[in-house]
């Protein structure tokens, strides 16, 4: 029987009153590969962040429960205790100098010296790098990850993939390690990179090393690990060895909340109109939500969705067609090219993007409801003027404000007048504020990103029977990014589902939950048929 190295007891974190981790109970033997997964919010990071000691946790007051790592009770101060212990972390966000060679990153901080004749004067910190040594360990670690790499290369130089083994080359070669923390390490990598970090992470098994696994991708999990355990609202759904079970059935723990009816109540005929929208080869350089080569058909009069997990790309495709983010590629609107990279021709051309980011992007904070509504008109359509004198062209003040009054109406936003500040105003009538401003630009596409994200469920409801009534009063084509399915099965017509930048695939909103959810996992049908 093999020893347990990690074993976390009835672990609970709460941020203010939001409780992310509740009652978490987890054992990771020596040398075991576990593979964690859930949804996006499901609290497996808040869990890494516990284990590894990130000072986020302690700043919020720590967390509940017992950590034991290698037979002693652990409750880490910094990542350095954690690292000092022997735990080793891969972070989605690389960590390396992207001004260092590879071999100077993988030894960073435990570089070897030599001698220096100066030390006799100025003492130990004068000792001089032994870069033939450094050069050596460098090369000892990514041979054992089994991947050519000139460790004189400097990180910036690097492709992602090579940053990728850098960064878990660094982890294993520091001589404790035993329990190695990889947070999507095969995002980055291609489909022959990632079977080589598969074949890698057994080896390292074999040798002893613990691993944690966080990925989206179940077919990996399912190759490489000796137990799958599964989180949903911060709760410890499941934990079963993965001889034990399927990829339908992991699937089924991860998002098998009780369904909402809306969904099935919902209008749910595909409209088969004319193609307004028709992307080709669309790349977008979005840091975290990069899309790659991605083409897509939109029908006139529909609601399309956007679905994915994180970081797959679907909240990069309308930045990238709104001009917010570098692009390439080819989209056309009506049978036109749209100029990517020049956000001012899809907005005259008659499209509209609320952004996800409605703080940093979609509003004007220190400004009124009312300015915030007109804006985008005044500016792009040339809309709320009136002559003054009959020459100058001045701004309609009283036709401003009566349409920013006709919205908080209708919108049900919540505010002491529509001259009351913005960044006065909830989260959710912030949203309703956005909304108006693109009801106000009537466009003939509108563009929305995660419009319900950090509103409660009141306004969600309205902020999507919103959209659903514009779409059917105006025919406008409505394109819809969010994190959340059951929300796009709720309004859509087809949701198309982005998996690595890409459309896995597109779905009616009837289709079942587990259908969405194995496409978010990027299963093939063949894989799924293999179970």
């Amino acid at each position: 029987m093999k020893e347990v190295l990690l074993k976390i007891e009835n672990l609970s974190k709460t941020f203010g009153e939001n409780v992310v981790l509740k009652d978490i109970n987890l054992e990771v033997k020596s040398g075991e590969i576990v593979g964690l997964v859930g949804e996006n919010g499901a609290g497996k990071s808040t869990l890494m962040k516990c284990i590894f000691g990130m000072p986020v946790i302690l700043e919020t007051g720590g967390f509940g429960g017992k950590i034991y790592f290698d037979g002693n009770e652990v409750n880490f101060k910094s990542p350095f205790d954690a690292l000092a212990a022997g735990i080793g972390m891969v972070h989605q966000e690389f960590s390396l100098i992207p001004g260092f060679k590879a071999s100077e990153n993988v030894v960073l901080n435990r570089e070897s010296t030599v001698k220096s004749f100066l030390e006799g004067f100025f003492g130990s910190r004068i000792k001089a790098i032994d870069k033939k040594n450094i050069e050596s360990r460098a090369n000892d670690a990514l041979d054992t990850l089994g991947v050519d790499i000139d460790i004189n290369t400097v990180v910036a130089e690097m492709p992602v993939a090579h940053k990728q083994f850098t960064e878990i080359a660094r982890e294993i070669e520091r001589e404790n390690t035993k329990l190695l923390v990889l947070d999507e390490p095969t995002a980055v990598l291609t489909e022959e990179e990632a079977k080589m970090l598969l074949q890698t992470m057994k080896a390292l098994s074999a040798k002893g090393i613990s691993i944690l696994f966080i990925t989206h991708r179940l077919d990996e999990i399912m190759t490489v690990c000796d137990k799958v355990v599964v989180l949903r609202d911060g709760m410890l759904i499941s934990s079963a060895a993965t001889k034990d079970t399927d990829v339908n059935e992991v699937t089924e723990w991860m998002i098998g909340r009780k369904m909402d009816s809306s969904c099935e109540d919902a209008e749910i005929k595909e409209k088969v109109g004319e193609t307004i929208i028709e992307i080709k080869n669309l790349w977008v350089d979005m840091p975290g939500e990069t899309v790659k080569n991605l083409s897509l058909e939109i029908k006139k009069g529909e609601i399309l969705g956007l679905g994915g997990m994180a970081g797959q790309g679907k909240i990069g495709i309308a930045n990238g067609i709104m001009g917010l983010y570098n692009a390439k590629g080819e989209v056309l609107f009506k049978g036109a090219k749209i100029e990517l990279n020049t956000p001012a021709d899809p907005l005259k051309k008659g499209l509209f993007f609320v952004s996800e980011d409605r703080k940093g992007v979609g509003l004007l904070l220190d400004s009124s409801i009312e300015d915030n509504i007109a804006y985008p008109a005044i500016q792009i359509k040339e809309e709320f003027f009136k002559k003054r004198f009959g020459v100058f062209n001045m701004v309609d003040d009283e036709a401003v404000r009566e349409n920013a009054k006709k919205y908080i109406e209708n919108l049900e936003i919540r505010c002491m007048s529509e001259r009351q500040k913005v960044q006065e105003l909830s989260g959710g009538n912030q949203q309703k504020v956005c909304l108006a401003k693109a009801f106000t630009m009537d466009p003939e596409v509108l563009f929305v990103s995660e419009p319900t994200r950090g509103i409660d469920v009141g306004a969600k409801k309205l902020v999507l029977d919103t959209l659903k009534k514009y779409n059917r009063e105006k025919g406008t084509t409505i394109i819809i990014t969010s994190s959340e399915i059951e929300e796009l099965r709720s309004v859509c017509d087809r949701i198309a589902i982005i998996t690595e930048g890409k459309v896995e695939g597109i779905l009616p909103p009837a289709a079942s939950v587990l259908e969405f959810g194995k496409m978010m996992m990027g299963v093939k049908e063949k894989e799924a048929k293999d179970e």
